[in-house]
């Protein structure tokens, strides 16, 4: 009975399709393809790192492909492709004897053609309405569009898992190429996965993609798309299949600057091409130290980190908001405020600077009482005299506390917002040690500052958007903008040279680099980090939990520093090495003014900040 009654259906298929070939001539005009316009990213070197808008890219231009791209998709799919006029009377009655001798229908005798009205135009409901439908579109598809015009519509809507909506997107998705790069091995698991994108996908079901590969190397073969010789090659090969897509880390940097686009251009009504300041290898290396770093970090409680990167001018090259954005999609490089912890001193001791003080000037480590709140260090003791500079290498606490309070805690908090923070600044006592919520991007801003020569710098992500061949935005040049003059700058930075040379930064440092940089641990080691620059490039390493419950034990010169410099060390390559600037020459006539130490004699109390 199953047997007739598919035999039944099948020979209804057939009948219905040599009417509607008949009547082709007085058929109905084919309803009006829609497609969402899309927005495509490009990292600065021109690659694509994102589509936002429709699901649908345009059609794939066949011709441009290696001509065994598509030939994979057609010897198996639908190998008479190329000589059917939409149907394939052959291909129903081949379906109709399987099904008799099967005892249950084993093909759906659907043509490329009958898919691609069916992807276009229809649903995936199994009646024969719309079967009969189908029939209809697949006939005048043919007579409406050449077959590389409908086979480039069909790679272009086809799903192949894994949220791959075209060929383009699978490419990228899983061997992180363009489509014309494909091999012939890469294009026949392309192929293969069509049948059912959940049982042959290469990243979950590798074995059974590759068995349906060889199966599409062998059709190849009968249809004369490949030699024998190169099937064998092929089925000895074993592509590299990414786990998580290549440009995975990049989609939080895409989010960023979607959301500026579509304030930029509020109504899109056709396609556009945004040329980004990303640099993809930066953010692939940053993404790979953030997974890995937190991974090995684990048993620490921590689940979460972000790292950004911002060039001299302003451009972002790296923006990571996360561990993993398929399952973490949150931005905390541009959304989370989070406690700065010791990464904020520096806006403490160049206030100090600018008022006078040089790195020499003496201090002293030992209890302070400000307005009844007593700092303590993050090491038990005090080390009594010591300089400004060694102060701010070792994190010392009580003198950050008290320098804070000397120079006034609104004139940090101006100093900050001077050199790039824009978050709320408090100014109770422990805002000297970072009690201020504040962004690893706006952090990154600030510190790279210092590493420009003390420029301010306004973080930016598009350099230009294109509709087709016309420039609708070019962002103009950004004019320098002095915010730290010297000699402030240089002793400040001086004094963040020996922060990773000999104080708590020293496991972030990169040997044949000029860098500078600051840890920050915040209570109860809920945040951590490190912020550093060398000439021209400042970058910033956030860890902690979503939760903002405490982690075990992690301080900024810990992981984050880790991090830091397994990001650095890619990035450092690929940015011109340049020592940092010693910024403008002091202004005729200034003095440095030597500020001598203040004694005061408190007890010791509870939370580090380091």
């Amino acid at each position: 009975m199953i047997a007739l009654a598919a035999a039944h259906s099948l020979a209804a298929h057939s009948l219905a399709a040599m009417a509607l070939a008949a009547q082709a001539p007085e058929l109905p005009r084919l309803p009006a393809i829609q497609r969402e316009a899309q927005i495509t990213y490009l990292d600065r070197a021109g690659a694509t790192i994102g589509v936002r808008g429709g699901r649908f890219a345009p059609p794939v231009e066949v011709p441009k492909l290696p001509a065994y791209v598509p030939a994979a998709c057609v010897s198996i799919e639908d190998r008479r492709f190329y000589e059917h006029t939409g149907f394939d009377p052959r291909g129903i009655a081949r379906a109709i004897v399987d099904g008799l001798a099967a005892g249950h229908p084993t093909q759906g005798a659907s043509t490329i053609t009958q898919q691609t009205a069916r992807l276009l135009f229809l649903n995936q409901d199994r009646t024969l309405e719309r079967k009969a439908t189908e029939l209809v579109y697949a006939i005048e598809l043919e007579q409406a569009y050449s077959k590389p015009q409908i086979l480039g519509m069909y790679l272009s809507r086809a799903y192949f898992g894994a949220g791959a909506y075209g060929l383009e997107a699978a490419a990228q998705r899983y061997f992180n190429k363009p489509a014309a790069k494909l091999t012939i091995k890469e294009a026949a698991m392309l192929a293969g996965i069509l049948k059912s994108p959940t049982n042959y996908n290469p990243v979950d079901q590798p074995e059974h993609c590759a068995e349906r590969a060889t199966l599409v190397l062998d059709a190849m073969v009968e249809t004369g798309a490949i030699t024998r010789a190169q099937r064998d090659k092929a089925v000895g090969q074993d592509p590299k299949v990414w786990k998580t897509a290549a440009i995975g880390p990049s989609q939080y940097f895409v989010d960023w600057v979607d959301g500026q686009v579509r304030q930029m251009v509020p109504k899109l009504t056709r396609d556009l091409t945004v040329e980004t300041t990303l640099d993809q290898g930066m953010e692939t290396a940053a993404g790979i130290a953030a997974r890995s770093v937190v991974e090995a970090h684990r048993a620490q409680a921590t689940d979460q980190a972000a790292i950004v990167a911002i060039d001299g001018v302003g451009r972002v090259r790296t923006l990571v908001g996360g561990t993993d954005y398929a399952s973490a999609p949150y931005n905390r490089a541009v959304l989370a405020h989070r406690q700065a912890g010791s990464a904020w001193k520096p806006f403490v001791y160049l206030t100090a600077l600018e008022q006078g003080r040089v790195p020499d000037t003496p201090v002293t480590d030992e209890p302070v009482t400000i307005a009844g709140w007593t700092p303590r260090n993050y090491e038990d003791g005090f080390l009594g005299p010591i300089t400004l500079e060694t102060a701010l290498a070792k994190s010392i606490n009580t003198v950050a506390a008290r320098l804070a309070d000397e120079v006034g805690r609104p004139t940090v908090a101006a100093t900050a917002h001077r050199v790039g923070i824009v978050s709320a600044i408090n100014t109770d006592p422990a805002m000297a040690l970072g009690t201020t919520l504040v962004t690893p991007l706006e952090m990154t801003a600030a510190y790279a500052a210092f590493g420009n020569g003390g420029n301010r710098v306004q973080p930016y992500g598009i350099e230009r958007i294109r509709a087709g061949g016309t420039v609708i935005y070019q962002k103009r040049s950004p004019a320098p903008a002095p915010a730290i003059a010297n000699p402030p700058l240089s002793e400040l930075n001086q004094m963040l040279r020996t922060v990773m040379a000999s104080g708590t930064g020293a496991r972030a440092a990169v040997k044949g680099y000029d860098l500078a940089g600051k840890t920050g641990t915040t209570s109860d080691y809920k945040d951590a980090w490190f912020c550093g620059f060398t000439g021209g490039f400042a970058s910033c390493a956030w860890m902690g939990r979503d939760d903002a419950r405490p982690m075990g034990r992690i301080t900024g010169g810990t992981a984050p520093a880790e991090m830091w410099k397994a990001f650095m060390t890619t990035a450092l390559k690929r940015t011109p090495a340049q020592p940092i600037p010693p910024g403008p020459p002091p202004p005729l006539g200034v003095t440095p003014v030597v500020v001598a130490a203040q004694a005061t004699s408190q007890p010791p109390a509870p939370p580090p900040v380091n």
